[in-house]
């Protein structure tokens, strides 16, 4: 882990294809480090859920290089790596999934999924507000809470349409995006040799969370599939 930090600010410090292409082999022996910890996490995520097994590092890892086409920032690479664990499909899966980021002075676990079609959103916030005993007992619970900061993203300003304004959960309604995810780790515990060991408990608490909204997800996925 100290190698693919150190490249990292190294790279954030560096930002050109003059410095990327001079330490290829930096890079290409960082890269191996992290496929060899996604494959780790793919174990322990494969504890609880068989499905994961069968994924690659490949299937859970992302490219380095940024998609300047449409964007005012041209900076070629990204200086953070994610490992997104998200069985049984892999990455680009609408099913929720678990979620490890490395970037110095930002390194955090998470677990869900972002950017979901509007009617899966509004199924999504039905199931929270028809199950509220369920949910609660997932995110309220002293478990979760040590492992988890911050439940949904990229919240509505008001109650969601639909939904009672005066409700007393209508925080756990207003995310577009329903995912959680821990505070800021430390670079000792990123640099514990048994990381993956560590991070278990946060996995752990993320597959309650993940089973809850996967249900919605699944069911949703099948029945459009079932109407095409």
């Amino acid at each position: 882990m100290e190698d693919i930090l150190n490249f990292l600010r190294s790279l954030r410090a560096h930002n050109d294809r003059d410095w990327f292409n001079a330490n290829k082999d930096w890079y290409q022996r960082v890269k191996k480090h992290v496929e060899s910890l996604a494959y780790d996490l793919i174990a322990v995520v494969a504890e609880g859920d068989p499905s994961a097994s069968g994924l690659t590092a490949a299937d859970c890892t992302y490219r380095i290089y940024r998609d300047t086409r449409f964007s005012s920032d041209k900076t070629p690479y990204k200086t953070h790596i994610g490992i997104f664990i998200n069985p049984p499909a892999g990455k680009k899966s609408m099913r929720c999934g678990y979620y490890l980021h490395i970037e110095p002075d930002n390194c955090f676990v998470a677990a869900g999924t972002v950017c979901l079609p509007s009617p899966l959103v509004r199924e999504i916030r039905r199931s929270i507000y028809d199950e509220i005993d369920e949910y609660r007992s997932i995110v309220e619970s002293d478990e979760f809470r040590a492992q988890y900061h911050t439940i949904g993203e990229n919240m509505l300003k008001t109650a969601p349409k639909g939904f009672p304004k005066d409700w007393e959960y209508i925080n756990y309604v207003r995310p577009k995006d329903f995912c959680c995810s821990s505070k800021q780790l430390s670079e000792e515990f990123m640099l514990r040799p048994d990381l993956p060991e560590a991070l278990r408990p946060a996995i752990r608490q993320a597959r309650r969370f993940n089973d809850f909204i996967n249900y919605t997800i699944d069911e949703y996925i099948e029945h459009n599939r079932a109407a095409r």
